[in-house]
């Protein structure tokens, strides 16, 4: 994409640069991906209306979006809390796509007054859901963020057959981060996302690899990288598992937290920077503080933070603002280790086409993140020799939460396109 152009037209560029590698890449390797696993279900072209079902599945909420194919403005989108729907349910699909198709009929114009047996007879639907966790080759992934774990299966999804399931002809899963990845080349770098470092916008390389580090219930990070000798094939995403590297203590306190961590989870060396930085691992280091420190516990938070169940990161950061208080303790020791881990990824990655936070914490915290004084930033530079390395990487915070489901979105689109072919 040229350096001229704007910002916008960088972005509806490269959301649409994404949709056509997506497509590109899935023709050459279709006969080797359908040699591994069985597609039981066929895309009607001629009887029956496509629509596609994006999904963000975190390990706390899982969000879904209804779109028409070509359509980035979604017909319906709902929330699911995954602690409260998989309470009673047989499998995932039950507990959360069941209940959001079965709203789809209630809400949307082009479903309601249905029944369930005209719409199996003229609507299908493809879906690409961004999930939490390593996706193996059979697609499916078992994500350990959600309590007792739990287990999603795309192809077992595509099989059920029972009531408003039996319109999926295609369940993509994909790592959330790629997701995420693919959302970032869908955002208006003018109203969406925050410049951390002046400049940040004009210094972007737009052929430059990118970068992205979220926290939300665990930490996520992927980076994407263009073909330089065809860079209208626009920019291809890969997940990785770099919030599960090591977590570095800071000082004498945090070397407490790190025997604390390490006793809590029952490791012999290491503890993973997820357990800090997330929102677990916010309400982890609150709990740190609150045993070392119980003369300075807030009686009515510390109720509530006991009550939480797996929101107790949020009663943390909802009262992170109170001056003094544990809870505004354990906001900065996280936000600070967040601050740490992003400069790694600019170390490791370069990413000079820009390096984005993402997450839930992220807009949420953004008092604590913004300024050069501020703790993720005076985390994010200290890097001894490297400084000015990172001084020079376009960093990024985005304010919007939905950039996974918006990536679901051009991962549901490609999966239809090859449908189509």
């Amino acid at each position: 994409m040229p350096s001229s152009m704007s910002p916008p037209a960088m972005a509806a560029a490269g959301t649409a640069s994404a949709i056509l590698l997506y497509y590109t890449l899935s023709r050459l390797l279709e006969s080797k991906d359908t040699k591994k696993r069985q597609i039981t279900r066929r895309l009607s072209t001629v009887s029956k209306t496509t629509f596609l079902v994006a999904g963000d599945i975190g390990g706390t909420n899982s969000r879904f979006a209804l779109h028409l194919p070509g359509k980035k403005e979604p017909l319906l989108v709902h929330i699911y809390p995954n602690e409260e729907a998989l309470k009673e349910s047989k499998s995932y699909h039950h507990a959360t796509l069941k209940p959001f198709f079965e709203k789809c009929l209630e809400e949307v114009e082009h479903w309601m007054g249905c029944s369930e047996e005209e719409m199996k007879a003229k609507v299908q639907v493809v879906a690409c859901l961004a999930v939490a966790g390593p996706v193996k080759s059979d697609n499916s992934v078992f994500m350990t963020n959600i309590a007792k774990g739990c287990r999603i299966d795309g192809n077992e999804i595509e099989k059920c057959t029972d009531g408003l399931l039996d319109l999926v002809v295609r369940c993509k899963l994909v790592n959330d981060f790629v997701g995420q990845g693919y959302g970032l080349l869908d955002l208006d770098l003018d109203t969406e996302v925050v410049e951390l470092l002046p400049g940040s916008k004009e210094r972007m390389d737009p052929l430059g690899p990118k970068a992205c580090v979220g926290a939300g219930t665990g930490l996520g990070e992927c980076f994407l990288t263009i073909n330089s000798l065809a860079p209208q094939l626009g920019y291809e995403c890969y997940p990785c598992e770099g919030g599960h590297v090591d977590w570095v203590s800071r000082g004498p306190l945090e070397s407490e937290l790190h025997e604390f961590l390490k006793a809590k989870f029952g490791a012999k060396t290491r503890v993973s920077t997820e357990r800090v930085v997330s929102g677990r691992g916010l309400a982890n280091v609150y709990e740190f503080l609150a045993k070392k420190f119980p003369n300075r516990i807030d009686k009515a938070v510390h109720e509530e933070f006991l009550a939480a169940g797996d929101q107790q990161g949020r009663v943390v950061g909802v009262n992170s603002k109170k001056e003094g208080s544990l809870a505004q303790q354990a906001t900065e020791i996280m936000l600070t280790s967040y601050g740490a881990e992003v400069g790694n990824a600019a170390l490791k990655y370069i990413p000079t086409g820009g390096l984005y936070l993402s997450g839930g914490l992220t807009p949420k915290n953004l008092h604590f993140i913004e300024g050069l004084d501020s703790p993720f930033m005076k985390a994010y530079l200290d890097k001894g020799r490297m400084t000015s390395l990172c001084e020079s990487i376009p960093l990024l915070a985005v304010k919007n939460e939905d950039i996974g489901l918006r990536g679901a979105r051009v991962c549901a689109e490609r999966e239809y396109n090859a449908l189509k072919d």
